[in-house]
This record gives C-alpha cells, sequence and structure tokens, in this order.
C-alpha cells in the first residue's frame, strides 16, 4: 500500500538571511495512501518544511516532489493550480467569520470550480458537512454561533471540498480540550480511512499521543533535519537518545 511517494524532499536548505539556516538538508519520503505525522521540538523547521510542500517558499536549494511534479519548476500561475490538489486544515480553523457553515465550504468550490452550478456547490458541500459528522441544523449559522470542535468540523469540510490528494492538518489540536482533542483525532482517521488508500494525510502536531495512535508513519525533525523516520513501533525501540528522551517527555504530559 505504501510503496509509492506521494513527496520527495532531497537536502531541502533554507534561509531567510543568507546566514542562519532554518532547514539544514532535510530528507524524507512520504509514502502515498499513508497517514505520517511530524514531530518535533518548537522551531525545528516543521512550519517552514509545510510551507515549502505547499510552494509557499521557495528552497534555498534543494528540491521537493509533490505527486511526481517538481515545485521548483513550476510557475506562481502552475503552482495556484496545482495547489488545488491539497487540503489544509488550519490550526484556529481559520473560517470568513461572516460567511455561513455552508458558505465556508462552498468558497474553494466556487472559486475553482466555475464548471459546477450553484446546486451542484451546495450538494458537494452539504455532502462533506455531513462526512465530517456535522447536523444539518447548524449549516446556517456563523462560525460565532457553533462550538469549536463545530469549526474544526467545518473547516475540514472545506478542506475536502475539491477531493484533495493530500490533506495537511497544522497542528490541529493546539488549545483544545482533552475531549475535544480526541474528537479531531478520530475525525482526521476517520477522514483518512474514509478515503482507502487515496488520501496522504500530513498532520504536523504536538499531541504525541495522537501521533502513535493514529499515524501510520512519524517523522522527527531536530535542528533543521529529520532525526528519524519510522512507524511508531521504531520510535519505542530506537537507541537515539534525543528521540527517547522527546518521546518519554511527551507521553507523560499527555
Amino acid at each position: 500500500m505504501f510503496n509509492q511517494p506521494a513527496v520527495q524532499i532531497r537536502d531541502l536548505k533554507k534561509t531567510f538571511d543568507g546566514n542562519d539556516y532554518i532547514l539544514k538538508g532535510i530528507n524524507l519520503e512520504i509514502p502515498k495512501g499513508s497517514l505520517t505525522a511530524i514531530i518535533g521540538f518548537s522551531g525545528t523547521g516543521k512550519s517552514v518544511m509545510l510551507k515549502h510542500l505547499l510552494g509557499l517558499y521557495k528552497p534555498t536549494s534543494g528540491s521537493i516532489e509533490v505527486l511526481g511534479q517538481d515545485l521548483n519548476q513550476m510557475s506562481e500561475d502552475q503552482l495556484t493550480k496545482f495547489r488545488q490538489k491539497f487540503g489544509v486544515l488550519f490550526q484556529s480553523a481559520a473560517l470568513f467569520d461572516d460567511m455561513s457553515v455552508l458558505e465556508n465550504v462552498c468558497f474553494p468550490l466556487f472559486e475553482h470550480r466555475r464548471d459546477l452550478k450553484e446546486t451542484q456547490v451546495l450538494r458537494i458541500a452539504e455532502d462533506k458537512l455531513h462526512q465530517v459528522g456535522l447536523d444539518p441544523k447548524h449549516y446556517r449559522k456563523l462560525p460565532s454561533q457553533i462550538s469549536g470542535g463545530m469549526q474544526k468540523r467545518t473547516g475540514l469540510a472545506r478542506a475536502l471540498a475539491l477531493d484533495p490528494e493530500i490533506l495537511i492538518y497544522d497542528e490541529p489540536t493546539t488549545g483544545l480540550d482533552p475531549i475535544l482533542t480526541e474528537m479531531v483525532d478520530n475525525l482526521i482517521l476517520e477522514t483518512h480511512k474514509q478515503r482507502n488508500g487515496q488520501l496522504t494525510s500530513i498532520m504536523v502536531s504536538h499531541d504525541l499521543s495522537a501521533a502513535f495512535r493514529i499515524a501510520d508513519h512519524i517523522a522527527m525533525l531536530d535542528s533543521g533535519r529529520v532525526l528519524l523516520f519510522g512507524t511508531p513501533e521504531d520510535f519505542f525501540n530506537t537507541d537515539i537518545e534525543l528521540v527517547k528522551r522527546f518521546v518519554n517527555k511527551g507521553m507523560k504530559h499527555q
């Protein structure tokens, strides 16, 4: 199932000032169809790597291939079109405050699927909201009128609107209580399983218990490099002292 890489990063380096390197030679292959968690201390380059994946940053050196396409070779217009293959669930859900739940999910469809009639867009949006388990009675409400958990579900439905091949979660449970955290983790896992090998999920997370519970693979970044990439079992069995300390400390605090 996990034989072909969805993402292939080779010797990726990034500096913004020409001196300090945030990324110091990332090498990583994220298998297609897998759920991969990216973990590591704050400031190790997780968010910077994510922005390279989305083509928002250009590498100082090195290469990134996503779904077999070299991002470095793409023009801005090509990148904009290519990003339709991605769905992103942001840390805060990042919903439009003045749009209803349903309108938020319709937004990417109206933007990128001009071929669809309004009735078709509405039907797709309702299907996605149903898929993430949101009750239809909330569809016409504004984000401020629904709970944090419902906002996350709405954000995920919007991320799924264009049927992306890669779904990225940027710290999806930061600031949530334990019950809501578990709900979001289960939602990520259910969403991934529904597409049965057709969806590659990448989750940047500080929540180690979730990473070890739901991810197929985990990559730990440290000082701008990949310290370890493997299965949860590989992490528990590693001899790398820094990984052991990070995992033990992270699991104890949860």
